[in-house]
């Protein structure tokens, strides 16, 4: 068995052996606790980490599973295991409240909109008589399961590392899946997922109710193991804490989590045993010290420990690779695609006005089926702006984009691309830390349907498998195929820009839009890319290639659109536009 299996099966036996063993009940309580801060520090490993959004009031979502139980077990007598669904369902609800008022947001606005909320919520809990305000609930009763109680702490230890093992597995599951590669891409990806079709703010709501429910199932256990609850252990103070033990083991790492969460309850007890002794007085010094620590692992380490080691041990480690299990899979459902020379977009004087500036000023074009069509001119021209109109990007002043016989102006991006058009981007956009394979696979999603449920189950690995061998089918497509297991932010730009056109490609598009492909690349590159643009135009593709290269689209197209200051300047064959004295005026600044 490999070392990278060895190791963890190993950590996994001695994790669950240690109650059975001689140590200290000391030892045995930071443990627990660990496995409990774990579980919020988990949620927000999936919310701050890997999908960009900061909060500091998790906590608050500890407090309403701890206080849910806490009421009904010890005012009605209701037992805790219902207590825990109920406690989930009032998260739930707060949670989708608080995303539907928050989450569109962005900037700073939303760490602050999340302190605003926690202290509203801590506040709350403090002042509600029925919540035993300051002084909280005592005498919770003990967990119990299948009749065997779990008042000791090494007993309830299992419960607690059962709970906070699966929550893991079940993240991990997640973030390895067709959900999962669109959560990824919400951190500084979201206008290349909205144009793959993803809902990127329907996934934030996801992964913030997510978070939640962790955290409220955290406070569950907490109660049950204190026996008593207030709302002092459900501050901001607290709030911050979970943030800072996902920052310390790894924010963007699920077993990151544990570490963090283990680190910073260890060397926080320690120290307010040790600080009071060595300064000779009484105080939170502690937190000072873990400022500290916090701005070392941000110089030094700042993807956290748990990459760092990773890192190290890496080294004599054999690096994981995704097996090629999709041989043998379904191909995934194709749309219908237009009769060659049939109408398929229509550009009917599209504008656009910011303000006062003019940027599109009534441009209009067709494409039919099976054509390229070129849309050029120089810097500033509008052409990216025009581009960003067609594919929903951008919202119409007035004019119409008609595809496929629909209007589409005004649509959002995702709706234009189910209805079959794909696009690349001028700078090029795609999640650096994943898999080439996983990048292009993203393209594939509205190909596909499994939701975050059966993600987390692992109930979705036969849409996965038909989803990589159409990943590897348009990388083989564009001769890619042996960088597929390579990070896409380890490629140069050339292979970048080939990589999105898989991406593009993997849609299953009835046209397809190449935004200033060629933008940036060596003359090597650029004949590479032409080489690649011939094959798609020969399987039938048609294609909108929007450039400022003239002499990198004249041996490719049908017929190209030049632009100049946002309005149209001329029309027509390659042949034309090259000799057209207005098209060298427009370039070179003279006609002559």
């Amino acid at each position: 068995m490999q070392a990278r299996k060895i190791l963890p099966l190993a950590g996994l036996v001695l994790l669950f052996a240690l109650p059975l063993l001689p140590v200290p009940e000391f030892w045995i309580t930071q443990l627990n606790y660990t496995g409990m801060f774990a579980l919020v520090s988990l949620g927000l490993v999936l919310l701050t980490g890997v999908g960009g959004l900061t909060s500091f009031g998790q906590a608050a979502f500890v407090g309403l599973g701890a206080y849910t139980t806490a009421l009904l077990s010890t005012r009605y007598g209701i037992s805790p295991w219902f207590g825990l669904v109920v406690g989930l369902l009032i998260t739930v609800a707060v949670a989708l409240l608080l995303a539907w008022l928050t989450l569109r947001m962005s900037g700073h606005y939303l760490p602050l909109a999340t302190i605003a909320w926690a202290l509203s919520l801590n506040y709350t809990m403090a002042n509600m008589e029925f919540l035993g305000k300051y002084d909280g609930l005592l005498g919770i009763p003990a967990l119990s399961f299948m009749g065997i109680s779990l008042q000791d702490g090494r007993a309830l230890y299992y419960l607690i590392w059962v709970i906070a093992l699966l929550a893991a597995i079940g993240v991990r599951n997640l973030l390895d899946s067709r959900p999962g590669r669109a959560i990824r891409a919400l951190n500084g990806a979201t206008t290349m997922a909205e144009a793959m079709g993803v809902s990127t703010f329907r996934y934030k709501v996801v992964i913030f109710v997510l978070a939640a429910m962790l955290a409220s199932v955290s406070g569950w256990l907490f109660a049950h193991f204190q026996r008593t609850v207030n709302p002092s252990p459900f501050a901001l103070k607290m709030g911050i804490e979970y943030l800072f033990m996902a920052v310390v083991g790894g924010i963007g790492t699920v077993w990151g989590a544990f570490v963090g969460a283990g680190v910073v309850k260890v060397i926080e007890d320690q120290l307010k045993e040790v600080l009071p002794a060595l300064l000779g007085s009484s105080g939170n010094f502690e937190i000072i010290v873990l400022g500290v620590v916090l701005v070392l692992m941000l110089k030094y380490a700042p993807k956290g420990m748990f990459p760092y080691l990773s890192a190290v041990f890496g080294r004599w480690l054999p690096a994981a690779q995704r097996s090629r299990d999709w041989q043998d899979a379904a191909a995934l459902p194709a749309r219908d695609k237009p009769q060659g020379g049939d109408l398929l977009l229509d550009v009917q004087a599209v504008r656009k006005q910011f303000g006062g500036l003019v940027a599109v000023n009534d441009v209009s074009f067709q494409i039919r089926a099976g054509e390229i069509v070129g849309l050029i001119g120089p810097n500033g021209a509008g052409k990216s702006t025009t581009f960003n109109l067609i594919t929903g990007v951008l919202s119409l002043t007035r004019g119409q984009v008609i595809f496929r016989g629909q209007p589409v102006g005004g649509l959002p991006s995702r709706e234009i691309a189910r209805r079959g058009m794909s696009r690349t981007f001028q700078h090029v956009k795609m999640i650096a830390d994943m898999t080439v394979l996983e990048n292009v696979a993203l393209g594939g999603y509205l190909r596909s349907g499994s939701g975050t449920a059966r993600a987390m189950l692992r109930l979705d690995r036969d849409e996965e498998r038909r989803l990589f061998k159409e990943a590897e089918a348009q990388l083989k497509r564009i001769g890619m195929a042996d960088k597929m297991h390579e990070l896409a932010g380890n490629l140069a730009l050339g292979p970048q820009r080939l990589m999105e056109i898989a991406r593009a490609l993997c849609t299953d598009p009835a046209l397809l839009l190449l935004d200033e492909p060629a933008a940036g690349l060596r003359h090597k590159e650029k004949q590479a890319l032409a080489d690649v643009l011939r094959q798609l135009k020969a399987e039938g593709m048609s294609i909108l290639l929007v450039e400022h290269d003239m002499e990198f689209v004249m041996g490719l197209t049908d017929r190209i659109v030049v632009m100049e200051f946002g309005t149209k300047l001329i029309e027509g064959s390659p042949e034309d536009v090259q000799s057209s004295p207005e098209v060298r005026a427009a370039y070179l600044g003279t006609e002559h």
